[in-house]
């Protein structure tokens, strides 16, 4: 079993729903080994935009995977 990896995804959206990100502003980080490695970056991530409402950061864990014999 390959272990759980950690990415920080996000960008502009278009309104505060945070549903539909501006074309061209999509963000990707990582795979990071450790939640705690994500939120470094999305703390770093999160502080540089913060004058900016419309800019969302978030945390996703990647599913662990089975290895195939």
């Amino acid at each position: 079993m390959h272990g759980t990896h950690f990415w920080v995804v996000g960008g502009e959206f278009r309104s505060l729903d945070f549903h539909t990100l501006v074309h061209g502003s999509a963000q990707v980080e990582g795979p990071f080994p450790s939640r705690r490695e994500a939120e470094e970056c999305w703390r770093t991530l999160s502080e540089k935009n913060r004058h900016r409402c419309n800019v969302r950061f978030s945390i996703v864990e990647e599913p662990r995977r089975v290895a195939v014999a």
